[in-house]
This record gives structure tokens, sequence and C-alpha cells, in this order.
């Protein structure tokens, strides 16, 4: 076995579990950590809100199972998202940002995932990313005073469906606490739009990639899929991740009831084991 870590997508359990059944839950199904999930819903943005106790509260759960939320995916982001031609919304996802800040920094998280949207819910123009542009190195500063770093998720649009476009940002802001954290199903998908195979898009983030979710994807479909159930081009991917020093990766599969759950999720860590293995094989 190779040293590297693999988390679980929080939205893959039962929203019904507490914070120590959802901890426990992930490492006895094969993950080594918890990527916690800040979504645009009024439920998980109170989180940000949360009281001394209730941190507290998690960070004993950690302690007593061994298995800690290492991460965040801040996809409220698409609902205050940083290049929306009304300032007041731009502030909000600044204000949203600095509250996810401070809630990693007390949990010890390692990296907050950032979705890059330029805008989510109306169309993207030169506007919108310039607006984008300057609103981001704000952004940036605080993750600097936290001492945070923020990756960018590779998304659905073309704004940033691949890691080159995110590189574009991340080169502007030249800071080491903005990097790149691919989604692998949307690069691939961005790769069969684009006609670069993902395996060169994924190398023009070498040492600036911070970590890779895992998920499936088919052309024009973005989510619901067990791994391996599409055309996501995994190697191709940790070919290029893997000569980078890239150890950390995070499955993204999402729970849809039934009592399955438990055996989807032994079969997504032990999918994705084996794909990180047979590439360190291949190195």
């Amino acid at each position: 076995m190779h040293d590297y870590m693999l988390g679980l997508y929080e939205k893959a359990l039962p929203p019904t579990l507490t914070w120590r059944e959802r901890l426990a839950a992930a490492g006895e199904t094969g993950f080594d950590y918890l990527e916690i999930s800040i979504d645009e819903t009024d439920e998980r943005l109170m989180r940000l809100d949360w009281s001394l106790d209730e941190r507290l509260d998690l960070l004993r759960a950690m302690s007593e199972t061994g298995v800690r939320v290492e991460s965040m995916c801040l996809s409220a982001l698409r609902r205050f998202p940083l290049g929306d031609p009304d300032p007041a919304v731009r502030e909000r996802g600044l204000g949203v940002l600095g509250a996810a800040l401070e809630l990693a920094r007390d949990l010890g998280l390692r990296i907050i995932q950032i979705p890059g949207y330029d805008v989510y819910y109306q169309e993207s123009t030169e506007q919108t990313r310039e607006l984008f542009a300057e609103t981001l190195p704000a952004a940036i500063e605080m993750a600097s005073r936290a001492g945070v770093p923020l990756g960018f998720e590779t998304m659905e649009p073309l704004f940033m469906d691949q890691v080159s476009k995110a590189m574009r940002y991340v080169r502007m802001v030249n800071s080491p606490y903005l990097g790149v954290y691919p989604d692998l199903g949307n690069v691939s998908n961005g790769s069969l739009i684009s006609g670069v195979p993902v395996e060169q898009d994924v190398a023009t983030g070498a040492g600036h990639i911070f970590a890779a979710h895992f998920k499936e994807t088919v052309p024009g479909e973005y989510r619901d899929r067990m791994l391996g159930d599409g055309t996501t081009d995994y190697d191709g991917a940790l070919a290029a991740l893997l000569p980078q020093g890239v150890r950390r990766f995070v499955c993204e599969i999402w729970y849809h009831g039934g009592d399955a759950w438990r055996d989807d999720l032994v079969a997504t860590s032990r999918f994705a084991r084996e794909k990180i293995e047979a590439a360190f094989a291949r190195l």
C-alpha cells in the first residue's frame, strides 16, 4: 500500500446520522477522513454559526472515532457567487467565505474547496468574469490570514471546467493559498468538449493541485452515479496527479435512500483504492 489519504464526501451518508455516526461509518467502510459540505441550503449554512460547544462536539467526535473532518466543500458560493453583478451578493459571498474559514480553522481543516463559478444561476458574461477576477484577491487575503488554502473545483460550465482554466486565476493571484482541487468527472467531460486529453489538462496544474475529487460522469451528465459506472478518465488523471505529489483524494457520491448505503461506500472505497494503487504501480 502506498501513502495517500482517501476521503469521503459527507453527502454520501444518510443526513439523519450524528457526526459521530458519520465519522465512524466513513472509517468502517474504508475511508481515512470526511469532507464536510457547506452548501447553499439554509440548513447547512447554519453550520457557519455553530457555537463553541457545537464545534467542540464535532472535535470530540473526531477524537473518539479516530476519523477526522479534514476538508470542506463550500458549494454555498454558487448561491452567493463572487462574480455576481450585485455588489451585495458578492459581499455576502465574501462573508460566507470568511465564516467558513473561521470554522475550518477551529476544526483543523486542511483545505476548502470552492466552486469554479463566476455566476451560477445566471449567464456568464464578460462583466461577471471581470467581477470574479476583481473579487478573488480579497478572498485569498482572507484565506491567507486564516492559514487555510482554497482550491478551485472544476465545474460543469465552460468558465472553469478544466484545470488549465482554473490555473489562469491561480497564476493571476499568485498566492500559496489558492490552488486547484479538480473534480475528475467534470474534467473528463471538459476534456471531451475541448479535445484536450485529461492527463494533459491535469498536468497544467503541476505544483498547484491540493487534492482531487473522484466523481463519475458521462457526457452531459455530472452527478448521481457510482464510481466506475461512467466515462471518467481516472487513469489519465492519476498519471498526471501522482508524479506531481498529489496524495489526497475524496470520493464524491450521493446518498439517495435505502439500506444499501454502507455496501455502496465499501464498493466506492475499494474502487478508488484499486485505481490509485494501480496508478502507483505504473509509475
